[in-house]
């Protein structure tokens, strides 16, 4: 949380919205996480059974060209993917400095594929260490909640949401990925909004 709260105003992103812990995805854990909220991030271990998931859901993957997707191509890069996701799909509300080094590289990528876009990550990424964690991102956009996974070909669409409703559309969505792994603790979850 510190880390990802940091590495937003190191980059020049925030104003007056960071990163939160989400304590529970439902009832009055959920209720304590800060309104508004714009964004939602699910750390989760890699299973052989999410992989097979994942594998199903290649005809879900939306087109919508409104969301910012690009393809995680380094590895154990996700923080940082699901970081950009995050915050490139709210530029409408994240602030952003004078010079802030993320804003310039959404600037300079919008009009770029996936895969273009994570070969301009390439170029900034240090060398990490595999681990067995991953970071998604779930973000509103148009009123549409979509997951983003670098991991994935592009966005899959979860249907309609609302600014209201975003966090626990999004929380929902979470569960689903702890109910597949009966038994399963590892999981964390972090909201972006505005404090």
């Amino acid at each position: 949380l510190q880390m990802l709260n940091k590495m937003l105003s190191k980059l020049g992103a925030g104003g007056t919205w960071r990163f939160f812990d989400v304590l529970g995805l439902e009832g009055e854990p959920l209720a304590t996480v800060p309104s508004p909220c714009c964004a939602l991030m699910l750390l989760f271990p890699l299973t052989p059974k999410h992989e097979s998931f994942r594998e199903t859901q290649a005809n879900q993957l939306s087109g919508d060209s409104d969301v910012y997707f690009l393809k995680q191509t380094v590895v154990n890069s996700c923080g940082t993917v699901a970081l950009l996701h995050t915050v490139a799909n709210n530029k409408d509300k994240v602030e952003f400095s004078d010079d802030s080094a993320l804003k310039k590289f959404l600037d300079e990528t919008a009009d770029m594929t996936a895969e273009d876009r994570a070969k301009q990550l390439e170029k900034n990424q240090p060398a990490a260490d595999k681990v067995n964690f991953h970071f998604i991102a779930f973000v509103n956009v148009n009123g549409k909640l979509h997951e983003l996974d670098g991991r994935m070909d592009g966005p899959v669409s979860h249907g309609s949401t609302k600014d209201t409703s975003f966090l626990s559309d999004a929380a929902r969505v979470c569960r689903g990925f702890m109910e597949r792994e009966k038994g399963e603790v590892r999981f964390s979850a972090v909201a972006l909004c505005q404090a």
